[in-house]
């Protein structure tokens, strides 16, 4: 017969306590540990029955082969030293379980996280209680990672990886890090006064948020913008990249909704057709790089945010009819007007620039 301190058994059931764990699985744990312990150090018979007994009480432990007992002299350290193990085991799994249960309840959030390590396929952030995977599919291609550098990241999910351990799955680029930035950064949208319908993104190009509030005398765009934009810069800023985000009225009407997504450019008509969830929109000659966006980004970002296949049809400038030639000799006795062009095209180049920014 050997003797696990009582001391111990004692801390045991204090420990058990204070960490949520079970008793009676805790010392099943510690009897089939015992028991494997034993036949490593002393030997199998495969026709005999083996049993690892722990009294509850005494912390009495005992190896029995057939009922018979036959704890060998000296024996009570190796059990000591396999129930310590044990526990510590039990505690470590406790814990686990209690992060995962914490951060269960936070999946759809956002989180400030440090890079701590990298692994063939993941990013390891240390997001404070825990660690969490940022996966290649949710990385912006943009962006170098390196250790102990900070990022905002959305709490994407709870999953298991090949060995069946939990982890906490994180994202730089899902639509829901810059909703959740909006509701941080805007009082209207976490009250419910103003109301976000949908956020497209091609992450770290450019971002599209549909807002709407259901208060006249609210405006939902000026209130996701901020006085000089100071909203809008600051969700830009934790995003901590330079992402441009367009604030989009949304409309019931769908014609009103497809010209306000394609902004910054100026639609001059639309064409729906509401079966097909198509649109045909036509632009000027000038507007029309504004409405397709860099390598097609932003009528594309339209397109998904009002669910319409949007075709940009760039319109023909109208032929200028060449003056007669009176009429150029009355024009040059008008130096003023002739003097005035270069000014006009300055301004309405510099309303040019302004759009393409």
């Amino acid at each position: 017969m050997t003797v696990i301190k009582s001391e111990f058994f004692l801390a045991l059931n204090q420990v058990a306590t204070e960490r949520g764990i079970s008793i009676d699985d805790v010392i099943s744990s510690i009897q089939e540990a015992v028991l494997a312990a034993y036949k490593k150090d002393y030997g199998d018979d495969e026709e005999a029955t083996f049993e690892a007994k722990i009294d509850k009480n005494s912390g009495e432990t005992h190896v029995l082969k057939n009922e018979e007992d036959i704890t060998p002299p000296g024996f009570g350290r190796i059990a000591a030293q396999t129930a310590r193990q044990v526990i510590l085991q039990k505690i470590r799994e406790a814990e686990k379980r209690e992060i995962v249960k914490h951060y269960t309840t936070q999946v759809g959030t956002i989180v400030k996280g440090r890079v701590i390590r990298f692994d063939p396929k993941n990013v390891h952030f240390d997001i404070g209680k825990a660690e969490g995977v940022l996966p290649a599919q949710e990385r912006i291609r943009s962006e170098d990672y390196s250790v102990n550098n900070s990022y905002t990241l959305y709490i994407k999910k709870i999953d298991e990886d090949e060995y069946g351990n939990s982890r906490i799955i994180l994202s730089r680029v899902d639509p829901k890090l810059v909703e959740e930035l909006f509701k941080k950064e805007v009082p209207e949208i976490a009250s419910g006064t103003v109301k976000i319908h949908a956020v497209v993104r091609e992450p770290g190009e450019r971002a599209k948020v549909a807002v709407y509030s259901d208060a006249a005398a609210v405006d939902p765009v000026g209130a996701c913008v901020g006085q000089k934009g100071i909203r809008v810069k600051s969700v830009n800023d934790e995003l901590g990249i330079d992402e441009k985000i367009d604030i989009i009225q949304y409309n019931a009407d769908d014609e009103l909704f497809v010209r306000e997504a394609l902004s910054p450019a100026k639609v001059q008509s639309v064409e729906l057709d509401k079966t097909k969830k198509t649109a045909k929109v036509f632009v000027t000659q000038e507007q029309a790089p504004l409405a397709i966006g860099k390598g097609g980004v932003n009528v594309n970002l339209a397109g998904h945010l009002t669910r319409y296949d949007i075709d940009v049809v760039q319109l023909e400038e109208k032929a200028v009819e060449e003056p007669k030639e009176e009429t150029i000799n009355s024009e040059e006795n008008k130096p003023e007007k002739a003097a005035a062009d270069p000014k006009e095209k300055e301004v309405k180049d510099s309303l040019d620039d302004l759009n393409e920014k």
